[in-house]
């Protein structure tokens, strides 16, 4: 208290002006350091000593090589000191193959197909569920699982014409620019990204990018990535997404987005950086559970170096200078490393994480998560792991399998869309359509999954956005997404809003009008949730506009007029719209 009543006195006598201000009594003592101050003499700055003082002795630098056997991991943890004589016996048991099952045939149900269109694309829609049902669920994914022979027209036509930079290699980024930096990059990728989530009909390679982008981690639109972030999405996510994992995992430790994010551009052997070899064992391959220690952190790291970047350009560049060389080995793996050219020792390392019984389950446990429960059940993460592994690390059998699965069939109603999943499917579920300036209502989507908590591809940290309800289930994630739905139902009647473009929400009840309130209300429900709501929650909405279900409906009444937009967005705020 008695330090707070100066400022407010300061504060008073600026207000009433100097001529009612009384004398400060701290200026004697001011008056007197100024005085001394001014007395004082500053020394002359020192050179900086290039030689040491005539009698001191300084040791000399160690060679890198005994820098490097000099560490010694913390005995608490039982680690070892690299060199790695003789590499430890794999912890693992050989793997029986498991074939998948074929996810159900042509006899689809409406409600299999709405479980499988809501965890398998960005938003289900009326149709993408006929399609399901129509085509059969075993028919449906396997197209999706080779998106190639899928036509997608109006996001081959907007990549092109509205993300053409997305083609630019990194030296083309860095010759274009320079000397400058940009975020124009990244904030193509993300727009891209938004809007194949909302309009490809590669629904399900759309769903792994951003699982994988969520695995991988390398943020946009800004960073150290800013030049070559674009190209990670392009060449190691998007290309990898439905291949192998070793395949991806290779190519994103070779890329320069990675090399920066995760900072191994600047290690070598005198210095050995161990963030990307901590979060290769601890995030991308085995888990912290994974049976490493903490030797084997800085083995990791050791193997990986050299793999950096060209200044000059950004690309990707092999340094073998910094490589440290001699016997290495974890987790099974070993190599006698006997040349500085060691790329292939780290291709070799990256492909056996893959390859590892841990990452399997680690990455059946994700994929579980993903598609089934946020605590699947043990029997499907190992039959998981096992497609995994018995199928070479690739992706396409697992999902079969995941698909397939008895859990997956009866795992309705255990997800919950993460806030841009549910604004990415709000946009899907009213029909909404690119424009004459498509990319700024993009940015629009952008700012509000920020407001929402889930900015994409925006993690800051290199764990992924969490795929778990409690993670989300804040307010104000809630209130984002209620806010965004409203403002979508009123953007759709603006007639002045042209970057993109909103069918009519009168369309999204019948031609011909439903005889009562409850009927439309049932009907509205049905175009947007693939379900009626329950009755409970049908005559809630019918309050909100002053009737009751049974109440007859006539084209004039408020419910299909003015306020039709608050109608849509009541529908849209439901648990069911939230459910994945």
């Amino acid at each position: 208290m008695t330090s707070a009543l100066p400022r407010r006195s300061a504060a008073l006598q600026a207000v009433l002006g100097a001529a009612t201000a009384v004398a400060d009594p701290s200026a004697p003592a001011k008056k007197a350091a100024a005085r001394a101050t001014a007395r004082t003499t500053a020394p002359a700055p020192v050179p900086p000593r290039s030689t040491a003082p005539a009698g001191i002795v300084v040791p000399k630098a160690p060679a890198a090589r005994s820098v490097d056997a000099a560490y010694a991991p913390r005995a608490a943890l039982g680690g070892t000191t690299p060199p790695v004589p003789v590499a430890r016996p794999p912890r693992y048991k050989a793997v029986r193959p498991v074939a998948p099952r074929a996810v159900s045939g042509g006899t689809t149900s409406t409600a299999a197909a709405l479980l499988l269109a809501r965890r398998a694309t960005w938003g289900a829609t009326p149709e993408v569920v006929d399609a399901i049902t129509s085509m059969g669920a075993s028919a449906w994914v396997e197209a999706q699982l080779a998106p190639k022979t899928i036509p997608d027209p109006v996001v081959d036509d907007l990549v092109k014409t509205q993300f053409p930079r997305l083609a630019w290699q990194t030296w083309e980024v860095h010759d274009r620019y320079w000397p400058d930096q940009t975020g124009d990059l990244g904030y193509d990728t993300v727009e891209a990204y938004l809007a194949r989530a909302i309009w490809s009909k590669r629904q399900l390679l759309e769903v792994m990018v951003d699982f994988w982008s969520n695995h991988l981690v390398v943020t946009a639109p800004w960073g150290e990535t800013w030049d070559c972030v674009h190209r990670f999405h392009e060449d190691v996510v998007r290309k990898n997404a439905l291949g192998r994992y070793a395949d991806m995992l290779v190519a994103a430790a070779m890329h320069p987005a990675m090399l920066a994010q995760l900072d191994n551009e600047s290690s070598s052997k005198r210095a050995p950086n161990e963030n990307f070899g901590r979060e290769l064992l601890e995030l991308h391959t085995v888990g912290v559970t994974g049976g490493y220690v903490e030797s084997d952190i800085r083995t990791s790291a050791l193997v990986l170096t050299g793999m950096s970047t060209e200044s000059e350009s950004g690309e990707y560049f092999y340094r073998h200078i910094r490589h440290h060389t001699g016997q290495v080995g974890l987790l099974g793996w070993s190599s006698a490393n006997t040349s500085a050219r060691g790329e292939a020792v780290g291709v070799s390392y990256l492909q056996h994480l893959a390859r590892h019984p841990s990452t399997a389950r680690r990455l059946a446990t994700k994929l579980a998560v993903r598609f089934v429960s946020d605590t699947p059940p043990s029997t499907l993460v190992d039959t998981l792991a096992q497609v995994y592994l018995a199928n070479d690390t690739a992706i396409a059998p697992v999902l079969r399998a995941l698909f397939a699965s008895t859990e997956f069939a009866e795992s309705a109603g255990r997800k919950t869309k993460r806030p841009l999943e549910r604004i990415v499917s709000v946009a899907r579920a009213l029909g909404v359509r690119p424009g004459a300036d498509t990319r700024d209502w993009l940015g629009d989507l952008s700012w509000y999954s920020r407001v929402a908590g889930q900015a994409p591809l925006a993690w800051p940290a290199p764990n992924g956005y969490p795929d778990v309800a409690a993670a989300w289930a804040g307010a104000g994630a809630t209130l984002a997404g209620w806010n965004f739905a409203m403002h979508q139902g009123w953007s759709a009647t603006d007639t002045t809003e042209k970057r993109v473009t909103y069918p009519a929400l009168r369309g999204l009840l019948p031609t011909t009008l439903p005889s009562t309130h409850g009927a439309a209300v049932d009907a509205l429900a049905t175009r947007l949730l693939s379900a009626p709501l329950s009755a409970a929650k049908r005559d809630a909405v019918c309050a909100f506009v002053g009737k009751t279900a049974a109440t007859p409906l006539k084209s004039t009444d408020s419910l299909v007029g003015w306020r039709l937009p608050y109608v849509v967005a009541l529908v849209l705020d439901t648990p069911e719209f939230a459910t994945r």
